[in-house]
């Protein structure tokens, strides 16, 4: 490609499917609270826990992204969102790396963009219909794990299944294989 355009990524075409009025109004707020991606804790503890999480997590991504101050801003922001969503840290983490290999411009074949890989098709639904967004990162991050949360809700639960169908296999070992592959990469132990 060209220099200064987005790479191609990894993403599989995901399926555009109805929304219940109810389902999108609760997605659409679930994406439009602009609160800063900031931690807080009740206790020291919990917060050196997240610190040394931080620290083990930025010397892991240092080949991907140089710069520490943009590394940091990411992990904390992934942090954030998925723990905002109710997922697993390492799990988004690994999605990201198998969807777009940390990436902030990558664009896929069928149009998915950003770090997650978002459909434009989800700001139009849920958001402002500004697909542009999705290269924002915490727009990004925050479309992204709120929608790999409905497709867990509407899998009950099964992340097989709704890795599957947020990259648009569904039913296909590959893809979640391989985010579950990656996401071992990205677990913390203390």
């Amino acid at each position: 490609m060209a220099a200064g355009l987005p790479l191609p990524a990894r993403a599989g075409g995901q399926v555009e499917e109805p929304l219940a009025n109810a389902v999108k109004t609760a997605l659409s707020a679930a994406v439009a609270n602009t609160a800063p991606p900031k931690a807080v804790f009740t206790n020291i503890e919990d917060r050196l826990r997240y610190l040394r999480w931080l620290g083990a997590m930025s010397e892991r991504l240092s080949k991907r992204k140089l710069d520490t101050q943009t590394r940091l801003e990411f992990l904390e922001t992934v942090w954030y969102e998925s723990r905002r969503a109710g997922l697993e840290t390492a799990l988004v983490l690994g999605l990201i790396q198998v969807e777009s290999g940390f990436r902030k411009y990558a664009i896929s074949s069928v149009g998915a963009r950003g770090y997650m890989q978002v459909m434009p098709f989800w700001t139009r639904l849920i958001g402002d219909g500004d697909p542009n967004k999705l290269f924002h990162m915490q727009t990004n991050l925050r479309f992204g794990c709120v929608i790999l949360r409905h497709y867990l809700d509407i899998e009950r639960g099964d992340l097989f299944l709704s890795l599957g169908r947020y990259n648009g296999s569904r039913g296909r070992s590959p893809y979640p294989d391989a985010v579950f592959a990656s996401r071992r990469l990205w677990e913390y132990r203390e």
